[in-house]
């Protein structure tokens, strides 16, 4: 069986990930201005974590989040009712010679981290990791 030239267990070619960090700066920079013609989505501070790219750089999809935390549907809602002139923007702005089609998706990893340090500040996993490991203590 061939094997598609898209498919790959090692993860994202260079080529998509250059172009998700130009689209991730350029984004940060077109949100952090202003240049979006909406009030709702000015008023907003957008953080840019990541922009994926599919294998063939037609679809983008940028992980976001608000500045705080708070509002994170209200921010893809208004990013979503935008993304024809973020797209038409980013042209612009870019050299590249096809823009991809946006998708948003609100960033989680910043709740991963806090979960994984409340897990880890919690007193029986610390206890487990400042227990002697007993499978040492017998060989001895």
């Amino acid at each position: 069986m061939a094997k598609n030239r898209f498919t790959s267990a090692r993860g994202p070619s260079q080529r998509q990930l250059r172009m998700g960090e130009l689209i991730r700066r350029t984004l940060s920079d077109l949100l952090m201005r202003g240049d979006v013609h909406d009030p709702d989505l000015n008023r907003i501070s957008v953080t840019v974590g990541e922009v994926r790219c599919s294998p063939d750089l037609k679809v983008a999809t940028a992980y976001v989040t608000p500045l705080g935390g708070k509002g994170g549907p209200e921010l893809i809602a208004a990013l979503a009712r935008n993304k024809g002139e973020l797209r038409h923007l980013l042209g612009k702005e870019m050299t590249a010679k096809y823009v991809p089609d946006l998708r948003f998706r609100l960033d989680e990893t910043y709740d991963q981290m806090d979960e994984t340090r409340r897990l880890f500040s919690d007193e029986t996993v610390q206890r487990d990791i400042a227990a002697p490991e007993s499978d040492e203590d017998d060989l001895d």
